[in-house]
């Protein structure tokens, strides 16, 4: 086994702190500023210090090997794009302001890759012309760019960022499913090398299109995203991808329609007061516009409609609010009072609990005035069903019933069959066994690399600091040299035996740093095994600690390195 290398801090850039820093929020972006594995450079951008390569590199490492033991091939595409591959697949305009867009001297329009669909549909096009040239699975580890509204929590929300993208290209859809098989169980064996604590969740494609799509999600406080779990069943998804199923209500029992004279209540609250009836018993209309066509969205009246549960729904069309001036324009729309029964030259789309013979309580076109008994098929048709509330705790699970739980998590993978959508737009054809050109269909898998790394933070991490799991960690032994010229000398000395065994080895020999600094520094840093050098050296004896348990023993230093070993 060739030897591994001994880092001495005496040597190392890094410089820990004491205190969090300002501006931070979460705990990731808090430790690991504070442990010296990242500095940032402005909002959004970061440089990876030394430790914090390693961690990065160790992860993608992981990430690499179960790449190839799919069969997926490594290659490295560029970072700097042309515009004309991203206008034919519509994203340079359905990115909007998140694209970084730039020209050069001659005045061209080139971006900095977000995602790289496109140029790798056009490699595949220019080096796979047989039906004998696939299936082929690619990947590459690149760094990727968003221009971000608001880059937050440190590396978790950057404007740069380092990620694992890989493509499969098949004939059939039979080869999509199993090529997206195989990325699934790798994703699995990946993350559980990692350490991380995860839950496959069915999620919504959206603009990336495709049949089928899962997230992997990390549970955390300092997630973004929000998930649902079953506690009754196997059931779990992005809230976005939750569905509701709606049975038909029996409407012969509700009267005629009738207007009600209520002054003053354009809110749901107000009106439910006036009324004296439940917030649930009312229909609430929000409207949009939706590529700048005016639609109403129907919901109960005690739901919020999830804008972005909304929009993935109908993307790429872009959704916003109506303003003032729209309404201003369309007089027959009343703010405060639209009600779908007799809206014309609108689009309604209402959620699945807005179902057929339902009856409402609902705004009636006109100022002050609100109608009752009015019921969804009686006195109102419904143009689409789209579930777009926004999910609660205690939600009947969509496979068993059972109430749903709601819980943070940072998303950490994400998979999607593709299907045709990107080979369509650039004509992505082979020759098929019959002679014949056949269509090709893809898949889209992504790992976030510098996510993970904060997530494993977030998930692993003590009241002392950072806390990695064996496999990511910037070495397997920290060694401290806790004393004078004879610790030190002993500490070199385990850190070499522990090197030639094959261990990476991180040792403190810095002089004039107290011993209680550099104890703070090995827990703050958080390599999985500790081993002090200290006043027993002159015996032999050393003290090893475990990192995540705490459990420390006295022992023969001897001892000591042969444990490790093993």
């Amino acid at each position: 086994m060739a030897a591994a290398q001994v880092q001495r801090m005496s040597r190392l850039m890094v410089k820990t702190l004491r205190d969090d820093p300002a501006d931070a929020e979460t705990l990731s972006h808090k430790l690991l500023v504070r442990a010296g594995y990242v500095r940032r450079n402005a909002a959004g951008i970061w440089t990876w210090l030394p430790l914090g390569k390693k961690v990065l590199d160790n992860i993608s490492n992981v990430v690499r090997e179960e790449m190839d033991a799919i069969g997926a091939q490594e290659v490295l595409l560029p970072a700097l794009l042309p515009k004309e591959a991203y206008e034919a697949s519509g994203r340079w305009e359905e990115y909007g302001d998140l694209l970084f867009r730039l020209k050069d001297r001659k005045g061209a329009d080139y971006l900095l890759g977000p995602t790289h669909e496109e140029i790798f549909t056009q490699t595949v096009k220019d080096q796979c012309t047989s039906y004998k040239d696939l299936p082929v699975m690619l990947y590459q580890i690149q760094t990727k760019y968003r221009d971000e509204a608001r880059p937050r929590s440190g590396v978790l929300r950057g404007r740069e960022f380092q990620m694992k993208d890989s493509y499969s290209f098949d004939t059939t859809d039979e080869g999509l499913a199993e090529s997206y098989a195989l990325h699934r169980a790798a994703y699995q064996k990946i993350f559980a090398r990692l350490g991380l604590d995860y839950r496959i969740v069915s999620a919504v494609s959206g603009a990336m299109g495709g049949s089928a799509s899962e997230e992997f999600l990390a549970p955390a406080a300092a997630g973004e995203d929000t998930f649902v779990d079953c506690p009754a069943c196997e059931y779990a998804a992005n809230t976005e991808a939750v569905t509701f199923v709606a049975t038909a209500a029996d409407a012969s029992g509700v009267g005629p329609v009738e207007e009600l004279d209520t002054p003053d209540t354009p809110t749901i609250e107000s009106l439910a007061a006036h009324l004296g009836v439940p917030a649930s018993a009312t229909l609430k209309n929000l409207l949009v516009k939706v590529d700048g066509e005016i639609v109403a969205v129907g919901v109960p009246g005690d739901r919020e409609v999830d804008l972005g549960k909304l929009g993935e729904h109908l993307a790429p069309a872009v959704v916003e609010l109506v303003t003032a001036e729209d309404f201003a324009d369309r007089p027959d729309l009343v703010r405060g009072y639209v009600g779908p029964q007799g809206l014309e030259k609108v689009r309604y789309i209402a959620d699945p609990r807005v179902a057929v013979g339902t009856a409402w309580v609902t705004g009636a076109n006109k100022a002050d005035t609100h109608a009752r008994n009015v019921v969804c098929g009686r006195d109102f048709s419904v143009d689409d069903y789209l579930d777009v509330v926004v999910v609660e705790e205690g939600d009947p699970c969509p496979a068993c019933g059972a109430g749903l739980r709601l819980d943070r998590a940072i998303e950490i993978g994400h998979i999607f069959q593709l299907g045709r959508k990107y080979a369509d737009t650039f004509q992505l054809d082979v020759l098929g066994q019959q002679g014949k050109p056949v269509r090709v269909t893809m898949g889209s898998y992504g790992i976030g690399i510098s996510r993970a790394v904060a997530a494993l933070a977030e998930q692993t991490a003590d009241a002392q600091g950072l806390c990695w799991p064996a496999e990511i960690a910037p070495a397997d032994v920290h060694v401290v040299a806790a004393g004078k010229a004879l610790q030190t000398e002993v500490a070199l000395e385990a850190a070499s035996l522990l090197a030639d065994a094959g261990l990476r080895v991180l040792v403190d020999d810095r002089a004039g740093v107290s011993p209680g600094v550099k104890f703070t520094d090995a827990e703050l840093l958080g390599v999985p095994k500790i081993l002090v050098v200290g006043r027993r050296a002159g015996e032999g004896v050393v003290e090893l600690k475990d990192r995540r348990t705490g459990e420390r023993e006295e022992l023969p230093l001897t001892d000591a390195i042969a444990r490790l070993r093993a």
